[in-house]
């Protein structure tokens, strides 16, 4: 029975790890998990300038197919780039700000309103709720919406703190992307001078990712700015209250497949009860927010990320859960590339090496 197990497991070893390529690659692998794991929050800033690197690289590589100077191609793009971040903060910010700070002044009466329309519900629907089912609603109502008031008493009392590290992003992380631009050929080639040299099976695998990371990236940000103009319109059409805020917070949603806009629905429905109650309006805003999110999933996903989207719904799902526990929202947001990357090390990964392969061959011969 022993010699059994032993020669199990050393057809598994001579299968699967016998080849030095998967050794260095197992490590490398390793050395990349442990190294996101105990320095993630450190490297945050980093993570966060190769996102725009890659979201800037698919202007970039336009203008150099025009013929144009690398240098040149990165400077135009990044000045364009440093423009919308400038509008984006200096036109946003400010209306954010002061929803933000609108919705806390009402979220009292906000609770007042949803209990006293939900207290009508069981005289109206006696045969769909009960007086027990809305006390039960409303509690967990006030629950989230207590801790969601301490979430942002706990984030005001750290605003000094937050400002400093927004400062921080805010010049770092271009700073940092336009030199990844800029050097984008001397720093690969300085990296792969410290990898050993016999690595195809990374270089294969690297290849696949690397291309599809890209295209995940841009396609996603697209998608963002996509939903929460078109969310925006939306809102602004019906006139819901905080449709700035609810917009972005919609467009934000998409960076969690399925997941995020479940969520975005309780808010767009609380706000356009506390403002309507049942009246046609709170239908109507509803059934467009259905829509919308139906044409993202179905029409604007496909189009944007036809290569990327290819994972069955549960490898979407368990990557979300597995890499946002953790690296938290990082891994949230790359849970669909990270699933990818897994995929690619499971069709590259060599089932048998080469030589046993041929000792295979010989014998059938």
């Amino acid at each position: 029975m022993t010699t059994e197990s032993e020669n199990i497991f050393a057809k598994w070893y001579r299968d699967y790890l016998s080849d030095p390529q998967i050794v260095i690659f197992v490590l490398m692998g390793v050395l990349v998990v442990a190294l996101f794991t105990f320095l993630g929050e450190y490297l945050a800033p980093i993570i966060a300038s190769l996102v725009v690197a890659y979201l800037l690289e698919g202007f970039i590589k336009p203008l150099e197919r025009m013929h144009l100077p690398r240098l040149a191609a990165v400077v135009i793009v990044f000045i364009i780039f440093i423009m919308a971040l400038v509008f984006l903060v200096l036109g946003l910010a400010p209306m954010l700000s002061s929803q933000i700070t609108q919705f806390v002044q009402v979220m009292p009466k906000m609770l007042s309103t949803w209990q006293d329309q939900l207290q009508t519900l069981p005289q109206k629907y006696p045969q769909l709720i009960t007086e027990d089912q809305v006390n039960r609603i409303m509690g967990l109502i006030t629950d989230q919406f207590t801790a969601l008031g301490r979430n942002i008493f706990s984030f005001s009392m750290a605003s000094v703190r937050n400002l400093l590290n927004f400062v921080v992003y805010l010049v770092l992380v271009p700073l940092m992307a336009f030199f990844l631009l800029k050097d984008k050929t001397r720093i690969l080639s300085f990296l792969q001078g410290l990898l050993p040299e016999n690595i195809d099976l990374a270089n294969q695998v690297w290849q696949e990712v690397n291309e599809k990371i890209a295209k995940f990236i841009q396609g996603k940000i697209w998608e963002i700015l996509i939903v929460w103009v078109a969310a925006y319109i939306l809102f602004a059409f019906f006139g819901l209250q905080f449709s700035v805020l609810l917009s972005l917070l919609v467009g934000l949603s998409v960076i969690v497949p399925y997941v995020g806009a479940l969520l975005m629905t309780i808010p767009v429905a609380l706000v356009a009860f506390f403002q309507w109650g049942f009246e046609a309006d709170f239908i109507y805003i509803l059934a467009g927010y259905g829509v919308l999110q139906f044409l993202d999933g179905n029409v604007l996903v496909p189009l944007l990320m036809s290569e990327i989207v290819n994972l069955h719904p549960l490898a979407i799902i368990m990557g979300i859960i597995i890499f946002g526990g953790l690296w938290g929202v990082w891994g949230v947001l790359f849970a669909i590339p990270l699933a990818t990357l897994v995929n690619a090390i499971i069709k590259a990964w060599p089932r048998k090496s080469q030589k046993y392969k041929q000792e295979e061959d010989l014998d059938a011969g």
